[in-house]
């Protein structure tokens, strides 16, 4: 818990999700990227305005994703808009880089002095839309070592969504997590199969004497929020915030609002 509690000082934390709109090179792009900061740069004020605890950054818009390697011009990209992000508010701040661009991420999160990164495929090996994911964690513990980003936080997803894990069929959600904790991950993430689908509850359950942060990483609403409340340290939301519930759309006040009114009775409830 030492880089979470250096980090966030909270035992639980809401992360808003920013989804950069996509990037130059990639299929989709359609805005310059001054344009692609100012979205991220107004929605990263709004997070803080509406007290979510942190910010992560992904370029979720870049598809279809490469496979870990990943060109100059997004790694650039992701760096100054990371930058201006981080400069506009006092909270911390993540980045992911798709898909599976750990290496990439943590040469960004450093250059723009952010606080964590996400990542997919840090222990063993699973099948994602994008190919074979090969394990990290040892390249990736040794590189952040190596250029001096050792208070960066790295969480981890295991059993990741919009992947099959056929090949690890025989091992269960405890012990990819207690793997996990063995090769140093920071948190952990728990998600559904895709992106906004519901955590499965039988998975946190599931999960024995971890000693590290779990985190929830999919599907997590106003409605459902009470659900999951007492069984992680970190709830990241993305789709709910967004416009009819959609992760392309924009972000909705009266989302954002509802949900941490939410937390805010979850909180009080809870102290009492």
């Amino acid at each position: 818990m030492k880089h979470w509690n250096r980090i966030f000082n909270k035992n639980k934390i809401v992360i808003g999700m920013i989804h950069t709109d996509a990037l130059p090179g990639t299929p989709q792009n359609n805005n310059n990227i001054s344009e692609i900061i100012k979205k991220a740069v107004k929605e990263a004020i709004l997070y803080e305005q509406y007290k979510i605890d942190s910010i992560i950054i992904e370029n979720m818009n870049d598809v279809p994703y490469l496979k870990k390697e990943i060109g100059s011009e997004i790694i650039s990209s992701m760096s100054i808009i990371s930058s201006e992000v981080k400069k506009s508010v006092t909270i911390p701040v993540g980045i992911q880089i798709l898909a599976g661009a750990n290496k990439a991420a943590l040469a960004v999160a450093l250059a723009a002095e952010l606080n964590f990164i996400r990542t997919e495929g840090f222990i063993f090996s699973h099948i994602a839309d994008e190919g074979f994911f090969e394990a990290d964690a040892g390249e990736l513990l040794r590189y952040r070592k190596y250029i001096g980003g050792e208070n960066i936080a790295i969480f981890t997803d295991i059993k990741k969504k919009h992947s099959s894990h056929s090949i690890t069929a025989d091992i269960d959600i405890n012990e990819f997590a207690h793997t996990a904790e063995f090769f140093l991950s920071d948190g952990v993430i728990i998600t559904g199969q895709s992106t906004g689908c519901p955590t499965q509850i039988d998975d946190l359950l599931n999960l024995k004497n971890i000693n590290i942060p779990i985190i929830i990483g999919s599907g997590l609403t106003a409605e459902n929020i009470s659900d999951y409340w007492d069984m992680a340290n970190g709830f990241i939301v993305g789709s709910y915030f967004k416009e009819k519930g959609y992760w392309r759309n924009s972000l909705s006040e009266k989302r954002i609002l509802k949900f941490t009114e939410k937390i805010e009775q979850l909180k009080a409830y809870k102290s009492i």
